[in-house]
């Protein structure tokens, strides 16, 4: 049976006395055109005919590949689950109806302690645990779960982009929602204002933190769960994947003793990242490492990490000056956001301290303006900061499935690329979860605060001049460096466009 017959409208669960004894043998029992037929794969081969062997089945046996049982079991999964959680929600409500106030929403649903070994759990709490499990298994960065009108919806954030994963009933979705506020230790009684926390998993042994914001809106609460890396997660400088040029100039700045290191670039272009990997890049005993973040992304047993607290006061300006109080000889900054932070920077800086922030702007040499806009005097900045590496994370075309992009031909021009190129565009298949990319890749623009920059510096200059004179002395601007990757087909033109560079 190929891939396709799964999305057949005929092809659903058979069940009968067993049925979930056989699911969970990794044996499927379906009808196909009003035949009924066991469905098992290669993998479970063992699993399924020891089952198999204590029952006298008369039915056709058909072989699965890997990809199309694993998606037919999960639907099958997905129907069972549903038909409990309903049936659990009608209980409630008539345990409400006959006990008032004696039935416990919040008793009900207790955590658990590895949501692998949940089988005896409750429906809604195994649902919420393979909410998880499917994150982590498909390399989702954030978990959405979003109420409309007469639905609710959950969708992951894969590779930067957000793709649907299941809807869902709004009566069951109000408990899924119940469920997460339990386990972050949030007031599930509360519906009215934003409430933020954090929770554990656990999945096969291995803990990971999740950072939980609760949102009201207008059809009910949404929920953004961000899964929060661990150490050793955290990618080497050279795994990043930028230009080998790039690597080895970023290496160089580190080495300095003091000075300022920001790394630019909008929303999930893999800032946070990039400043961990310099990070580890620098790590020693002999040194005194403090970081302050919102959120703490990183979880590092090597170095002292901050987490912002605005509720008591504790800001990244704040929080900065106590850092400097303690000693440091690196300084990690999530973000520079105001005058203050920016003024109490630079004067870190200056005083011999090795800085790594952030800023919000588009293109490397951007950050020079934005700092001053932000109140830094000229001449501090050319005396503290050492560069400005502006990033972007570029999905990769799935090598298996990419085809060439025959109408967007018509458009590349736009990026400078000649128009007999041959591009290609995103299908999508197994190998690629049926998305059409493949991992992502950094890009980025390195722009290093030479001599002549910084003479430059003391004058007004704009964001042009100062651009110009970056690639003059050797930048690879951003808009290069996709339009190279359209040529060599290793990404789209979408992508491209989504990315926002020209």
């Amino acid at each position: 049976m190929n891939i396709e017959e799964i999305h057949n409208p005929n092809l659903f669960p058979y069940e009968h006395e067993g049925y979930e004894t056989a699911l969970k043998n990794q044996t499927l029992f379906s009808k196909i055109d009003d035949e009924i037929v066991i469905l098992i794969t290669q993998e479970f081969l063992t699993i399924s005919f020891d089952y198999l062997s204590k029952y006298d089945y008369e039915y056709k046996i058909i072989f699965l590949d890997e990809m199309s049982f694993e998606r037919l079991y999960t639907r099958f999964i997905e129907i069972k689950t549903d038909k409990e959680m309903t049936q659990i929600q009608q209980e409630q409500e008539d345990a409400s109806g006959d006990e008032g106030d004696d039935f416990s929403v919040a008793e009900f649903l207790k955590n658990s302690s590895d949501i692998l070994t949940s089988e005896e759990s409750a429906p809604i709490i195994k649902f919420v645990n393979s909410l998880f499990y499917q994150a982590i298994k498909k390399k989702s960065s954030d978990i959405h779960v979003e109420m409309h009108e007469f639905k609710g919806e959950v969708r992951y954030r894969v590779d930067g982009v957000l793709f649907k994963h299941i809807e869902l009933d709004k009566n069951i979705m109000a408990l899924v929602i119940s469920r997460i506020k339990v386990i972050s230790n949030l007031d599930i009684s509360e519906k009215r204002i934003p409430q933020d926390g954090r929770t554990q998993i656990k999945v096969s042994g291995k803990s990971l933190d999740i950072r939980v914001s609760i949102l009201p809106t207008f059809y009910g609460e949404r929920v953004v769960m961000r899964i929060l890396m661990q150490s050793e997660d955290i990618p080497s400088l050279q795994e990043l994947g930028f230009d080998e040029t790039i690597t080895q100039k970023l290496e160089t700045l580190v080495s300095n003793s003091y000075g300022m290191i920001l790394v630019t670039g909008p929303t999930g272009s893999g800032k946070s990242t990039t400043l961990h990997a310099l990070l580890q890049q620098v790590v020693d005993s002999e040194k005194n490492i403090i970081t302050i973040e919102d959120p703490v992304e990183y979880k590092s047993d090597n170095i002292n990490q901050i987490q912002v607290n605005s509720k008591v006061g504790l800001t990244f300006a704040s929080g900065l000056r106590s850092i400097l109080r303690q000693d440091p000889d690196i300084v990690m900054l999530g973000e520079i956001r105001d005058t203050e932070t920016a003024s109490i920077s630079v004067q870190a800086a200056l005083t011999g301290h090795l800085l790594f922030s952030t800023l919000h702007t588009n293109r490397a040499p951007a950050a020079i303006s934005r700092l001053i806009d932000m109140g830094v005097e000229r001449f501090l900045l050319s005396s503290s900061l050492l560069g400005v590496l502006a990033q972007r994370l570029v999905r990769k075309l799935c090598e298996y499935c990419k085809e060439e992009d025959i109408l967007g031909e018509k458009f590349v021009d736009e990026f400078g690329v000649a128009s007999d190129t041959v591009i290609f565009k995103a299908c999508g298949c197994k190998e690629c979860n049926f998305t059409g990319y493949s991992g992502r890749v950094a890009i980025g623009e390195l722009f290093i605060v030479d001599d002549i920059i910084q003479n430059n510096l003391h004058h007004e200059i704009d964001d042009n001049t100062m651009m110009q004179l970056a690639i003059d002395n050797g930048m690879i601007p951003l808009s290069v460096q996709i339009k190279e990757m359209l040529i060599n087909g290793t990404t789209s033109l979408d992508e491209a466009v989504r990315i926002g560079i020209k």
